[in-house]
């Protein structure tokens, strides 16, 4: 490996402060440093002075890091691409891998991170120049002496070995010539179990292998009997499969096939990035969402305290009145006004008091739910909006109902967001049905929410309950309200279905399990 001196990087970064800081770093390590403030000046740069190493932000104005390492890829494929992301564009960082990046680092930059991630893209430049290198050595000339071919084959031993590539070779067999360490480690086979007694198709499922093949004889990824890239999987010795990024070449001797050479990457790591970069976005959607539910209480709380304290002046009223004063027949009509605004005042109260319980943040609790109960529940929280959206209710529980194992309060936010969903598609006003039934056969407890509002879309039907999935416009909804009846229906071991057509309005039907003493 060249000593750090000749060492040369292309720093490619638009923010000033963060080029001045890196490059003291870089050059105090020993490295010849070139900087550049966006990505145009950057390419002209490797241009001129023939870097080993590129290190680019990947957000920029302009041309973007992504497509600084597309570039650099195609002109100067042996330059190794270092990039650097924010923490928040984890996916950015992912597909710069997967377009053959050496490394990535995050910002705030750690000079531990950043010199390691140097120390691998040195690696990578050095191995990848002595491969070259010793390719266009056989090209040039033939071993002249037996000591030159035992040297050239001792070269090529310890190339290949030292690769941090797993690297499979078959002849024109398929049978198994070339096994290096790095692919051993990566699939578990030791190279006595696997050299001239394992064949290609052992290494895929049939259909990988098909697709390999096909690939391979195609233009789709780097040309005719070569692959650059390539996504696909390998079997490992206990027989699962990994996800492997893979380069190929078909050698061919005089226009014949002779043998096969592959180089794969090991995707685990990466697809282990991608899963966390999903948590993170969902764990912050939900600290949003218990953010706004917090807030909600606090309004409802503070519209609570002066409702009761009218309710109070009511009812002094209401005894002051009873003592004279007015008419008979005014006294009773006013009395009379007095008792419906002192019941609406109530009912106010209770839904106030509704909306607090429903919206405390709690542990979920499983226990016997009495449909009867969560239709009461739903249809106080809602019947006002239903009012005021035009939206006349119906209802029909059967009698008899058993009681479903549950946590009430994440049903009751099931039904409610059904209720508020079909509030919405019906903006003109129209009708909403409740009902639910015991089906004894199946020991099931169904619910049904019919709306007779603008019906869902076929082709919108499949993708429903998928999380941030709206066809609502800015403002009215996120897309969350059916994916979370769709968690909580499995949560409660349940099925949630829909039947609907444009124009026609919708049907959600909910299943429930009854436990098996009730059946």
């Amino acid at each position: 490996m060249p000593p750090f001196s000749d060492w040369k990087i292309v720093l490619i970064d638009d923010e000033e402060d963060i080029r001045e800081i890196m490059t003291i770093a870089l050059r105090d390590a020993g490295y010849h440093v070139d900087t550049a403030a966006n990505g145009e000046t950057g390419l002209q740069l490797c241009e001129a002075s023939h870097p080993q190493i590129v290190i680019t932000d990947i957000r920029m104005a302009g041309i973007t890091g992504i497509q600084v390492l597309e570039t650099i890829k195609q002109k100067y494929p042996d330059i190794e691409v270092i990039v650097a992301t924010a923490f928040g564009e984890m996916d950015i960082a992912i597909r710069a891998l997967q377009l053959d990046a050496s490394d990535f680092i995050t910002k705030p930059i750690d000079d531990e991170a950043l010199y390691l991630a140097l120390k691998r893209a040195k690696e990578r430049y050095s191995s990848r120049k002595q491969l070259k290198e010793y390719t266009a050595l056989l090209e040039k000339e033939k071993a002249e002496t037996s000591q030159e071919l035992l040297k050239t084959i001792a070269f090529q031993r310890n190339l290949i070995e030292s690769s941090m590539d797993g690297i499979l070779g078959f002849d024109e067999n398929d049978a198994v010539v070339i096994y290096n360490h790095s692919i051993e480690l990566m699939l578990g086979f030791s190279k006595d179990e696997v050299l001239h007694k394992m064949t290609f198709g052992q290494f895929f499922s049939a259909d990988g292998q098909l697709h390999f093949k096909e690939k391979l004889s195609g233009n789709t990824h780097g040309g005719k009997n070569q692959l650059m890239l390539y996504e696909t999987s390998l079997k490992e010795k206990s027989g699962r499969e990994i996800p492997v990024q893979v380069s190929a070449s078909l050698l061919l001797e005089q226009g014949i096939e002779s043998g096969l050479v592959c180089f794969f990457r090991d995707l685990r790591q990466i697809r282990k990035l991608e899963r966390e970069v999903s948590d993170q976005a969902r764990i912050l959607h939900q600290d949003k969402m218990m953010s706004m539910g917090r807030l909600a209480a606090s309004v409802v709380h503070e519209i609570n305290n002066p409702l009761s304290g009218i309710l109070n002046y009511l009812r002094l009223m209401s005894r002051v009145l009873s003592k004279g004063a007015l008419s008979e027949d005014r006294r009773e009509k006013f009395q009379r006004y007095l008792d419906l605004v002192e019941n609406e005042t109530n009912r106010c109260s209770q839904i106030v008091s509704s909306l607090l319980n429903f919206s405390r943040r709690s542990p979920p609790s499983f226990g016997q739910v009495r449909i009867e109960e969560l239709f009461q529940r739903c249809i106080l929280l809602s019947q006002h909006k239903l009012e005021l959206s035009n939206i006349r209710l119906a209802s029909d529980i059967q009698h008899d109902l058993p009681p479903v194992e549950g946590d009430f309060n994440q049903l009751q936010q099931c039904m409610i967001n059904l209720i508020f969903n079909a509030i919405d598609a019906m903006p003109d006003g129209g009708n909403l049905t409740l009902n639910s039934h015991w089906d004894r056969t199946n020991g099931k407890v169904i619910i049904r929410v019919q709306d007779t509002g603008r019906g869902i879309p076929s082709e919108n039907i499949p993708h429903i309950f998928e999380p941030f999935f709206t066809t609502k416009s800015e403002g009215y909804g996120v897309g969350l309200g059916l994916s979370t009846a769709y968690g909580i229906m499995e949560r409660h071991k349940g099925a949630i279905h829909v039947e609907s057509a444009q124009g026609k309005g919708a049907i959600f039907t909910l299943e429930l399990p009854v436990p098996a003493s009730d059946k």
